[in-house]
């Protein structure tokens, strides 16, 4: 089993008052591991590479062990190959004596020990992070060099410019501007491949269970030293750390191989599936690349490359392949334009002002709900759950049940293995709980037992009863569906997307929509024992 790599080597003298000269400084955060970027083109031993492990990064929210150990692990990994490319890379461990566990009181503490006249860093992709950067390196008395973004197909502001003072703005009308801009799935004459540019209406399959999905084609590494080190360093956690056997991509020839992995067993048929959920097969045929994404081992145009040459060769149908590209060139993309143009106050809205904390089976899955029990235990256990168990199994029910959104935009951050506030935070908080009012989402993503029951097993076995609406075996999702659409009926029922449901809801008698609405009050007032 192969473990992970130790931290780059740091010379004794690095500990002490002297250290050997550097003109520049670079900063490469945790989520920077990109051995493609222009800075590493050339050798230059004037200048430092900086990477840190650090409280203040661990510490933000609570996240999931997985997170912070293949984090890590990858970061050394990345150190020790920068290094063995003839890079210099100072690695601050977690445990490291000299470790401030601030990123500025670190890089003011190295900056005076090389006596380096330049501090050079990549854009932060967190608003946190690229405002504490932004700030302090203006305080600085030596040259700053901000470089460009070498990662993003799209600039920060670029979906600002498309929209501009539109109040709504729409995904698909990003995604086919990015497609348009950069010549993807497009026919010589320029119109979309196929004649359509979204299949999205050949993408809500139910699996039946075949074909079988593929195993997992990920490697397994041994992080028990670095568990040890990150737990005496008394980082606090949750979830499940499998240190002896954790699978997430430690650096750039491993995602590569997962790319080539997925798009071999499982792109075929991720689009018909793509939506499914299985008890059985809790990844299907996702491709689980979002880390290496995020973390920029890989690059969006090698992957949506990768993945159209696959269309075109006849080995995956057009459906699949673009339903997998649009996540990536669209909603990735999309999301992100909207985190920088709407940050800093997007983290704070709260359309239908709901305040109900989470329930303690967020952080133990100890939820009788066979469905939440899946999606939650899959996510502690595994720092992962596809989009469809994100958004219409746990964002669903807890837009339903009136949870905290902030509180739960801070747990969904800290669980998932793929999460950084420039993707979750719209996700969460626009897509899931619409708590934008509609900025990002064309509606809510809210939906009673019968979504769950088409297009998951979760109803199989579970104790309560999807075709019951009210009473003690009820379906909870059923009465909270509906008393969701009631209550919020004055803002919600002029939504064209919704009037299917208002007009189902319009042809129940009093007396069945207030049974409803005692039903609901009694779920969300006993959450903790569902």
């Amino acid at each position: 089993m192969p473990t992970a790599a130790g931290p780059a080597e740091v010379t004794p003298s690095e500990h002490g008052r002297s250290a050997p000269p550097a003109h520049t400084l670079r900063l490469i955060l945790g989520d920077q591991l990109d051995p493609q970027h222009p800075w590493f083109a050339r050798v230059d031993p004037g200048v430092l590479h900086v990477m840190m492990e650090m409280r203040q990064e661990t510490d933000y929210v609570l996240h999931h062990a997985q997170k912070i150990l293949a984090i890590f692990a990858a970061m050394r990994a990345f150190a020790a190959h920068l290094r063995a490319q003839g890079h210099r890379v100072r690695y601050v461990a977690i445990d490291d004596p000299s470790n401030r566990q601030r990123l500025t009181e670190n890089l003011d503490a190295l900056l005076a020990l090389h006596g380096a006249s330049t501090f050079a860093y990549q854009p932060a992709d967190e608003w946190r992070l690229d405002t504490q950067l932004r700030d302090w390196a203006a305080t600085l008395p030596i040259a700053v060099e901000r470089a460009a973004d070498a990662h993003f197909l799209a600039a920060r502001d670029e979906a600002g410019r498309l929209f501009g003072a539109r109040r709504q703005w729409r995904m698909e009308t990003f995604y086919r501007h990015m497609r348009r801009r950069l010549g993807v799935l497009l026919e010589p004459d320029g119109t979309p491949a196929g004649g359509r540019w979204n299949f999205d209406q050949d993408n809500r399959a139910a699996w039946p269970g075949t074909p079988p999905a593929p195993a997992d084609w990920r490697r397994p590494h041994d992080h028990r030293a670095l568990w040890r080190a990150i737990e005496a360093a008394g980082v606090a956690s949750f979830g499940a750390p499998q240190a002896d056997a954790l699978c997430w991509p430690l650096d750039r020839d491993e995602a590569l191989a997962d790319l080539d992995a997925f798009v071999e067993q499982a792109l075929p048929w991720f689009g018909q599936y793509q939506d499914a959920m299985s008890t059985q097969a809790p990844r299907l045929f996702h491709s689980l690349l979002s880390f290496a994404l995020n973390t920029k081992m890989l690059h969006p145009a090698e992957v949506i490359a990768r993945a159209e040459a696959a269309w075109r060769a006849g080995h995956a149908p057009l459906p699949a392949m673009e339903g997998f590209i649009r996540q990536i060139l669209g909603w990735r993309e999309y999301v992100r334009g909207v985190y920088w143009a709407q940050m800093p106050g997007y983290v704070a809205l709260n359309h239908f002002g709901h305040d109900t904390p989470l329930p303690d089976w967020f952080w133990t899955g100890r939820v009788r709900m066979r469905c939440l029990a899946d999606a939650i235990g899959q996510s502690l256990a595994q720092a992962h759950a596809h989009h469809i168990q994100r958004l219409m199994v746990i964002g669903n029910f807890s837009l339903l049940a009136g949870l905290d959104p902030q509180a739960l935009h801070r747990w969904y951050l800290g669980v998932y293995i793929d999460a950084f506030e420039w993707v979750e935070l719209p996700n969460t908080l626009g897509m899931s709980q619409f708590a934008d009012g509609g900025r990002l989402a064309s509606k809510p993503y809210v939906s009673g037992s019968a979504y769950l029951h088409r297009m998951s097993d979760y109803c199989n076995g579970c104790p309560y009863d999807r075709r019951q609406r009210t009473g003690a075996r009820a379906c909870p999702f059923n009465a909270l569906y509906w008393d969701f659409l009631d209550r919020h009926r004055i803002v919600l029922q002029s939504n064209p997307r919704m009037a299917l449901a208002y007009r189902q809801l319009a042809r129940m008698d009093g007396a069945a929509r207030e049974a409803l609405s005692m039903q609901a009050r009694q779920v969300r007032g006993m959450l903790e024992d569902l």
